[in-house]
């Protein structure tokens, strides 16, 4: 059977690594559908037509961001043999990604985020879900180094300091947007890797 209407002229998956480059690098209301349409070298009723509206679109971008640049510091915490190896290998994997000369020097989840237009609350709110996401797997890392004997906390000291180095992963983006090298945020690194042990027995 002949397929209905004119085929497309573009690679969808070449189009989406565009889109998520124009939107890291300019940030979600930064980023304007004719902008999008010429980083993606289509028209703007195509963009409609693969991906749906702005929003759509950007939800698909993070998609893709999160199997990319955002693996390694997840990879990281899932393969390390202890909950310290694991956190310290997260926040290295965090920093080499926000220092990569090729990209931005932030985070997408952290620095991304709409701030004004009420009308993107839906978009500030898928953010802020993905970054609770990170927070409940820095902490269910925790976790497993508490059943696996490598860790002492409370439930309550898990959570205290899962967010502390949730708080530690967003301020190294803040930091790199900002200008830091990899040198220096390989000693904030080191910082909060040197106040491992007295963490745990402060939150319990």
């Amino acid at each position: 059977m002949a397929t209905r209407g004119r085929p497309r002229t573009f690679d969808p998956d070449t189009a989406l690594r565009r889109a998520l480059d124009l939107f890291w690098e300019r940030g979600y209301e930064g980023t304007s559908l004719n902008d999008l349409a010429q980083a993606m070298g289509i028209a703007s009723a195509s963009i409609y037509a693969c991906f749906g509206s702005k929003e759509e679109l950007f939800r698909q971008v993070m998609a893709l961001y999160g199997v990319t640049s955002g693996e390694p510091p997840r990879r990281a915490l899932r393969e390390q043999p202890t909950a310290r190896a694991a956190v310290h290998a997260m926040l290295r994997a965090t920093a080499d990604e926000i220092t990569r000369p090729d990209t931005p020097h932030y985070c997408m989840l952290v620095l991304a985020a709409p701030t004004g237009a009420v009308e993107n609350h839906a978009v500030r709110d898928f953010l802020a879900d993905r970054r609770r996401g990170q927070h409940t797997a820095i902490r269910d890392r925790l976790a497993r180094g508490v059943t696996d004997g490598d860790l002492t906390a409370s439930p309550a000291g898990l959570d205290a300091l899962a967010r502390y180095y949730t708080t530690v992963v967003q301020g190294l983006s803040l930091q790199a947007r900002d200008g830091a090298t990899r040198a220096e945020l390989e000693a904030v690194i080191g910082c909060a890797m040197a106040a491992w042990d007295a963490l745990p027995a402060a939150a319990r």
